[in-house]
């Protein structure tokens, strides 16, 4: 099963922690850590042998993935789909009603739910999840989870689940002492942790000197430079990630502001922007440092300096992900310097732009008013986009469906045929609404 997972998925072979968890999950009936840095691909390395062990033919809930947040369950939950599987998978987490969730639950019967621990605690108190037959229990960066907020509900949730037989704990960091309550008994460690390396060899760190205390203009001027380039500019605060953003987006860059204190569909639409490329900034709180899966960030901006080692180390493992390499940037005030825990070289960088009009991203996002609950599938976007839109394939890019609408990232250059043509139009022989999300 794993090798034609890999084929659908166009992956060539996994890489040595990839193959080492499976086998340790796989070839073992023991529990597993598994200690890797960012983007190393730790979601695949768990879920390809799960998607063996697990009975599809059965309805009851068999595995439990532990997260600390919405984004990484909604991302974790689409790589499994992606995988192809078939197994039936929801993911769980605040910011939308409870009750919402249990109507969908008893719709889908999932097999494996990927969950933040308040909202899981909640399902399995109310009923509406039977932890009876859960024999897997998976955290994912577990030291986040087991953080102080997290500890009284993790412990509340292991209590509930009597019947789990492996737990398979993930981390990008070598994090504190694992608590009693997860009964961890002889644990396979799959460490690829290098104590000496803190980030990527193949990340180029430079700092950047702003005359002023407001680093807004040093910035502007970095961005300017970088283009079109995709770059997450991280602060420390949810009102300077607003002040930033407004600032950005007043001089005519295309950014997506991420922060806690936004309503869960704001979120999702400024992760969507910017993972499809139409948003090329992102500017964000240390949220984004973690749990997002994010391809070809190429730039790192620390406009806040990090507030620990470990914020450091989450922040710049964003880029440079896979074997790919990538730049960070700290923008440094008259009064600042560069943390003493940066073990790196740094080289001074000096913003020179061709141009002091920010650079286009490549592709825009379309709103499109149907979704899976009208039986439209992103084979039915693909061929109304080119049919009505258009457009060639090449100039449509991700497609995300929805159950009552969709999302499509096309070419910015044809942007204005593709809203003009498809206008009044239908997609299999329903009418909808095509707009832009801005």
């Amino acid at each position: 099963m794993i090798q034609k997972i890999l084929e659908k998925l166009g992956i060539n072979e996994l890489n040595m922690m990839q193959q080492e968890a499976v086998n340790a999950i796989l070839r073992t009936d023991r529990d597993v850590l598994v200690l890797s840095p960012t983007g190393t691909g730790k979601t695949l390395a768990y879920l390809l042998p799960l998607a063996e062990l697990i009975d599809a033919k059965s309805d009851a809930l068999q595995a439990v993935v532990v997260v600390p947040g919405r984004e990484l369950a909604l991302q974790s939950a689409t790589v499994l789909k992606d995988m192809g599987s078939g197994l039936r998978t929801m993911s769980l987490y605040g910011g939308r009603p409870t009750m919402d969730e249990h109507r969908q639950l008893r719709e889908v019967k999932p097999q494996i739910v990927f969950a933040t621990p308040g909202r899981l605690n909640d399902h399995l108190d109310k009923g509406n999840l039977d932890g009876w037959g859960v024999r897997f229990l998976v955290i994912d960066e577990f030291d986040k989870c087991l953080q102080m907020g997290f500890l009284g509900e993790m412990s509340a949730l292991a209590g509930k689940l009597p019947r789990v037989e492996r737990r398979i704990l993930l981390s990008a960091t070598n994090a504190a002492e694992i608590p009693r309550f997860l009964n961890m008994g002889r644990t396979e460690r799959v460490e690829f942790l290098d104590e000496e390396e803190q980030v990527s060899t193949r990340v180029h760190i430079y700092y950047v000197r702003s005359e002023q205390k407001d680093k807004l203009e040093a910035l502007q001027r970095l961005l300017l430079t970088l283009g079109q380039q995709s770059s997450i500019v991280f602060l420390n605060y949810r009102d300077s990630v607003e002040r930033t953003d407004g600032f950005l987006r007043e001089c005519g860059f295309y950014t997506s502001a991420f922060h806690g204190g936004m309503e869960q569909k704001q979120r999702e639409d400024a992760l969507y922007k910017f993972s499809n490329g139409s948003a090329n900034v992102m500017v964000s709180t240390d949220l984004a440092s973690r749990g997002l899966d994010i391809p070809d960030i190429e730039n790192i901006i620390h406009y806040h300096l990090p507030e620990s080692e470990e914020g450091y180390i989450h922040r710049v493992g964003r880029t440079a992900r896979w074997d790919k390499g990538g730049r960070a940037f700290f923008i440094l005030g008259p009064d600042e310097e560069i943390p003493s825990y940066v073990d790196a070289e740094v080289e001074a960088f000096q913003p020179n732009p061709d141009d002091d009009k920010p650079a286009e991203p490549r592709m825009a996002t379309v709103y499109i008013g149907k979704g899976k609950k009208d039986k439209i599938s992103k084979g039915d976007i693909v061929g109304f986009l080119c049919k009505k839109g258009g457009l060639l394939s090449s100039e449509i890019g991700r497609i995300d469906v929805k159950d009552r609408y969709a999302y499509a990232a096309v070419s910015r250059d044809k942007l204005r045929q593709v809203l003009k043509n498809t206008q009044g139009e239908k997609i299999k022989g329903i009418k909808t609404l095509c707009e832009v999300v801005k």
